[in-house]
């Protein structure tokens, strides 16, 4: 026996649902507006530790910490991705767009000898000005979390933020052939960077070092097997195997042992200074000179770190707080712009080598953090014989992951054809532009498609399912039948300036509103009520006339059964009204008062309820007419025709 459900209550109008069930007068709005500022005045114990844990979240999952299970693979990719740090810049893109301010503001004369006094200055010069560049991007980031502007990110949506990581990892990836080739060649910034890259490497590959050749293939050889591995036995591993730092030490030994570095010219990480830098100022003189591309900078340091956070977020089933991502990286670069850093963010290879590597939590930067200093102040020297292409090779075969999000593609492509082109122009925009303006063109689609989505927003015609409440589009169901004489819309979006004249021309085609018929109507309904009037005057002189008052009589039935008498309007996906969209219904209620046609809403949220009040729409259709649903609706429309209104109307179904 299937379940069923039988109600039967009275007709609500809106007015009449408030008067039942009451609403939340302006007072009592108030009243809790204040309780709400007051509570976020309010300081105690509890709100300081909550703000704590907020802002220092090692103080939430510190306690928590499952040291057996978590502290041996935080240490492994920790010591990793330290290695990995001590010769590389953060993110290759990142690099490459301070390099370009530094070189517009000090660049480097040809044949200056970088040994000498004046070589030495110029350096000087170029660090102030890319540590200036890091400390006014650090500025920018702290006022963003200030402003709690960490909301931008929600415009990141999920296809941006794959395609934008997936072709970052193109860029990664260009970068580092010249070293995994042997190849000494200029680095290109700018629009089309990672075509004239490509390029330069293709010209150059007749110049390829065969010995540096063959140490890309074998770290790739050796690399992307135990990757594989680590992936398929991850659940079996105690902790993944760390081929990147065997593989390191290994390179670093035999390079010594045979001197690689002398006999086949291979390129070695060479001399690490040793010792904390000082503190100092950066060149803050140059503040109003990079403050456009700054702003540049920020961004794309901010998106890679977000878009990072959002897939591994995602992966391991926890959430971000954007405004957090903001407050630390904006400490971090201003901080570190006093000891002559440039600006940092998320990257994508150290990242993922932080992940593959069994890292769990926030403790493996800790381990990363103390290799670098311990680099820094004892064991420099011990890393002088590194090849560069061995951190090429680690860089590359560690954003695998980054590859294999084109697997998306196919699902994306079968669930949401806008998407699939979101993702697509995304991905071309940075890969063929560049990092910064692709992210850009990428968020400017997608908000062009959501706009347009709800400008092109579906008007459909809505049957009732019979012996039901239930209403559906009747093009998508074939058992949905219209009410006689009652036309039920429903309009899927928001009605607005940009989409009204859409919505009045979906509404006119289905009514069949052309100017045509609403004079023709207008026309008959003003011949109805001369005949009505007529007829009054007749009886008043007691004239009688039977024929007459038949056609008349038969006149107006006709017009009743062949014509539309109401419009019951939808608004339960209206989720939002403007001031010209409004004036549509105004506009609307008039032209169908010309034909004789009423005009009924239905479902109207209160914020739509609002403004449609506020605009003087009341003055145009009666208040009692507007109902909580499409029910109620009916039920009162079809009690109208059928006998005189009664107070005590009810709803059965």
């Amino acid at each position: 026996m299937s379940a069923s459900v039988a109600v039967y209550r009275d007709i609500y109008t809106e007015d009449r649902f408030r008067q039942t069930y009451g609403t939340e007068d302006q007072s009592r709005g108030r009243e809790r507006l204040r309780d709400r500022l007051a509570q976020r005045c309010s300081c105690s114990q509890v709100d300081c530790l909550h703000l704590l844990k907020k802002r220092l979240p090692v103080c939430s999952w510190l306690p928590k910490y499952k040291i057996k299970k978590w502290l041996l693979g935080d240490i492994i990719a920790g010591l990793t991705v330290g290695i990995v740090h001590i010769p590389q810049g953060t993110f290759a893109v990142l690099s490459l767009m301070t390099g370009s301010v530094v070189e517009q503001l000090v660049p480097i004369p040809l044949g200056l000898n970088s040994s000498s006094p004046e070589g030495a200055e110029l350096e000087a010069q170029r660090i102030g000005v890319a540590s200036a560049v890091a400390f006014l991007s650090g500025i920018m980031m702290l006022c963003m979390c200030g402003l709690q502007l960490g909301f931008l990110s929600t415009y990141l949506s999920e296809p941006i933020v794959k395609a934008f990581t997936s072709a970052a990892a193109f860029h990664v990836t260009v970068s580092q052939l010249q070293s995994m080739l042997g190849l000494r060649l200029p680095r290109y910034a700018g629009v089309f960077s990672l075509f004239k890259t490509l390029a330069s490497v293709i010209e150059n590959v007749p110049h390829t070092n065969l010995a540096e050749l063959v140490i890309s293939l074998l770290c790739l050889a050796v690399l992307v097997p135990v990757k594989e591995v680590n992936s398929h036995f991850r659940e079996r591993l105690s902790t993944p195997i760390p081929m990147e730092i065997i593989t390191v030490i290994i390179a670093t030994g035999i390079t010594y042992a045979f001197s690689l570095d002398s006999k086949y010219d291979i390129q070695i990480v060479g001399h690490i200074p040793a010792g904390f830098p000082e503190p100092r100022l950066p060149a803050l003189e140059t503040v109003p000179e990079i403050a456009g591309d700054t702003v540049a900078i920020t961004l794309v340091a901010y998106a890679v770190s977000v878009s990072l956070a959002m897939i591994y977020a995602d992966k391991h089933g926890y959430s971000i707080d954007p405004n957090q991502e903001l407050l630390a990286h904006g400490i971090s670069n201003t901080v570190s712009s006093l000891f002559t850093c440039f600006p940092n963010s998320a990257t994508l290879a150290t990242t993922n080598i932080l992940e593959s590597a069994g890292g769990h939590t926030q403790l493996a930067g800790l381990f990363t953090s103390l290799v670098v200093l311990i680099v820094l102040l004892l064991i420099g020297p011990l890393f002088y014989f590194l090849p560069k292409a061995v951190l090429a090779c680690i860089n590359v075969t560690s954003l695998r992951q980054m590859f294999l999000l084109f697997q998306d593609l196919p699902d994306l492509w079968r669930i949401s054809k806008i998407d699939f082109m979101v993702w697509l122009v995304t991905w071309l925009s940075v890969v063929v532009l560049n990092v910064d303006l692709g992210l850009a063109i990428g968020v400017v689609f997608s908000m062009m498609t959501v706009i347009c989505r709800t400008q092109r927003a579906s008007c459909s015609v809505l049957g009732r399912a019979a012996n039901t409440e239930i209403y559906r589009s009747i093009n998508n169901h074939n058992k949905c039948y219209e009410v006689p004489g009652v036309k039920i819309l429903t309009y899927n979006g928001p009605i607005y300036y940009g989409n009204r004249s859409f919505f009045k021309a979906d509404v006119a085609q289905l009514l069949g509103l052309t100017p045509e018929r609403i004079r023709s109507q207008e026309k008959a309904l003003k011949a109805i009520e001369k005949r009505e009037r007529e007829a009054i005057s007749s009886v008043e002189q007691g004239v009688t006339d039977s024929s007459f008052s038949s056609k008349n009589v038969l006149f107006r039935s006709e017009m009743a059964e062949g014509e539309v008498q109401a419009v019951l309007i939808d608004c339960s996906s209206v989720i939002f009204v403007d001031v010209a969209g409004a004036r549509l219904f105004i506009q609307m209620c008039m032209e169908c008062q010309k034909i004789g046609v009423r005009i009924y809403l239905a479902n109207c949220n209160e914020s739509v309820l609002k403004i449609l009040t506020s605009s003087g729409l009341m003055n145009y259709m009666n208040p009692q007419h507007i109902f909580v649903t499409i029910h109620d609706a009916v039920v009162y429309i079809q009690q109208q025709r059928e006998k005189p209104p009664e107070n005590n109307t009810t709803v059965w179904v």
